[in-house]
């Protein structure tokens, strides 16, 4: 299933096109939605950037494109992420990054952990689940089986991503609270401080 074809074949030249369109798909969604990448839930393609981000996938598109089954498994990863990309890229837009991130956040904190996880795994599951007997009634067929592995493969980035995400969140709220605990006892010692200073009777030279 995983046999390579002939480098500029017609098979190639199929899975070439299949890929640079999913993954333009995924460029674009995420150009529309957060354009200058703030963002971007991935860290690698946070620290490429656009220029070299496209150059990797470049790259990335034409080796891939000599084997068909990783071609369709990323192909079908990548055009649900675009998906899932332009769902909320039109909100993303309007707000601005800066204030959709705010916003983002601060809804993320106020959730309870457990309910933003049920509702993630709800999200992912049944997606997975769809990949699965995908690939169980492919009997070994490439295009299903394929398909369904990249439904598991996006199922799976959406996990990562977003608890990566969500850890950053919580770490970065722990951080603020830690800040600010260590302000206010600063501010309390330095007002007891200036009570007692206050409170000593003056040195008074006879």
């Amino acid at each position: 299933m995983e046999d390579p074809v002939p480098f500029g074949s017609h098979e190639y030249f199929l899975m070439l096109a299949l890929l640079v369109f999913a993954r333009g798909m995924d460029f674009l969604s995420t150009w529309v939605a957060t354009p200058n990448l703030l963002l971007e839930g991935n860290p690698l393609a946070k620290y490429l950037g656009w220029r070299w981000g496209l150059l990797l996938n470049a790259v990335m598109v034409v080796a891939l494109a000599l084997w068909p089954l990783s071609a369709i498994v990323i192909a079908t990863a990548s055009v649900l992420v675009a998906a899932r990309n332009f769902q909320s890229a039109w909100l993303m837009h309007s707000l601005g990054e800066h204030a959709y991130r705010e916003w983002h956040v601060q809804r993320v904190r106020e959730t309870r952990v457990t309910l933003y996880l049920f509702c993630l795994a709800g999200n992912t599951l049944l997606m997975a689940g769809i990949g699965v007997v995908l690939i169980g009634f492919s009997r070994m067929r490439l295009v299903p089986f394929a398909i369904g592995m990249g439904m598991i493969t996006y199922a799976a980035a959406v996990v990562f991503y977003t608890l990566l995400a969500v850890w950053r969140i919580h770490r970065a709220a722990k951080r603020e609270a830690r800040r600010l605990w260590v302000e206010q006892n600063r501010r309390v010692n330095d007002r007891e401080l200036a009570i007692e200073t206050c409170s000593r009777p003056s040195d008074r030279i006879v």
